[in-house]
């Protein structure tokens, strides 16, 4: 009798043990189906696994305007990669190259000609997505998003009337205007991309009450902390389109510099 009670109890127990073993490789092929699915495709590193991406010759070279991320922290390092996968999925891709094809090199155009580094053509992709009459509960408006005073401030007309803030290449010159005149504040492009953001009194104040001047290191708010890393890699998904899972291996948006173009001084 007790004999085959511990059958009986051995039996249960490998039904226990088989179903078990059967839901683990299911979970297993579900999280491999959607690893495949959202994670950047870059050799075979970009897994989840941040250890195998850092120390990554690709991972080093990334930066805005040239000034680099601060390796060898992993919590930026781990900041990087989450908004890397954000915006190299498909969707997401698609979208991005579709809406930069047509608008950017008239951008980076503007820019050049304003001694602004080109990634700053990207901040209209982050704050509007290039679309035209894109309002914030605020009231900025237009490709740069920006407020009325600021806009006026810089040479735009923004009345009943007319709105310039909804003319790409108006607008490119005020926001390249504006951008200049925050770098003789910061003298530094990070900084003046999350003071674009969050205002230069505030990023003034932040970096006096914390005593740090790298943007990578200063705690802000969360839209500003996550601003250059999500122009970083709208950057990366627009420029290096063959190794975020894009087929099409044109780089859109390239706007080569003319030689013949003089750049204008402020």
């Amino acid at each position: 009798m007790i004999k085959k009670q511990l059958l009986c109890c051995s039996a249960v127990l490998g039904l226990v043990l088989l179903s078990n073993l059967y839901s683990y490789n299911s979970a297993v092929s579900e999280e491999q189906a959607v690893l495949q699915q959202d994670t950047i495709s870059y050799s075979d590193f970009w897994l989840d696994d941040i250890n195998q991406v850092r120390n990554s010759p690709y991972f080093a070279s990334l930066n805005f305007a040239e000034e680099n991320l601060p390796l060898g922290d992993k919590q930026i390092e781990q900041k990087m990669m989450r908004y890397l996968k954000a915006y190299s999925r498909k969707q997401w891709s698609k979208l991005l190259h579709r809406k930069a094809q047509s608008d950017l090199p008239e951008v980076a155009s503007v820019l050049r000609r304003y001694g602004v580094p080109e990634d700053f053509k990207y901040i209209p992709l982050v704050e509007s997505g290039l679309a035209h009459g894109t309002t914030s509960h605020r009231g900025a408006s237009g490709y740069w998003q920006f407020m009325p005073s600021t806009a006026r401030a810089f040479g735009l007309r923004v009345d009943n009337e007319v709105d310039e803030r909804q003319h790409i290449e108006k607008s490119t010159v005020a926001a390249a205007k504006y951008l200049k005149s925050l770098y003789r504040v910061f003298n530094s492009w990070t900084l003046v991309a999350a003071a674009y953001n969050i205002g230069e009194g505030n990023l003034q104040r932040a970096i006096s009450r914390q005593r740090e001047d790298n943007y990578f290191k200063l705690k802000l708010n969360r839209e500003t902390g996550s601003y250059v890393y999500k122009l970083i890699s709208v950057k990366e998904i627009i420029e290096h389109p063959g190794l975020h899972r894009e087929r099409n291996k044109a780089l859109l948006a390239d706007a080569t510099p003319d030689a013949q173009e003089e750049d204008h001084k402020l």
